[in-house]
């Protein structure tokens, strides 16, 4: 492997890590809290014990623990399965593959939280003291 690519390594792995997190997040928010142009066609939050807004929690939970990199395997291997659940109940079912159902997103999710639930938080997460 080039050196100069492996030496950045970290950033990379960190950036991924924080960044799918942080916008994990913003998915949860919008369904439980109904933020930024809310959920579904109403715009709002879902309803409340619903089944989008147990995923909504989830997501808020689980992608803010990514973005800080707390229990970063445990918690991106439960985000992973719901984005397969997701991908499967809520996608598949109108069209084989993601891009005709619009699922690619949830298989995005899925696959990168799969990466971290295999590989950790990496550098400049809380589980490693920052460093």
């Amino acid at each position: 492997m080039d050196s100069t690519l492996s030496r950045f390594a970290w950033l990379g792995h960190a950036a991924l890590r924080i960044v799918s997190g942080f916008l994990f997040a913003c998915h949860g928010a919008q369904k439980v809290f109904g933020a930024f142009g809310g959920f579904g066609d109403a715009g709002g939050p879902a309803g409340m014990g619903s089944l989008p807004w147990i995923a909504g929690v989830i997501e808020l939970i689980g992608g803010t623990l990514i973005a800080l990199g707390v229990r970063t395997q445990l918690v991106a291997f439960i985000c992973s399965g719901e984005m397969a659940a997701a991908y499967f109940m809520a996608h598949q079912p109108h069209g084989l593959l993601p891009i005709q159902n619009h699922g690619e997103l949830a298989v995005s999710y899925c696959f990168i939280f799969l990466f971290l639930a295999t590989n950790g938080g990496g550098t400049l997460s809380l589980e490693r003291g920052g460093r």
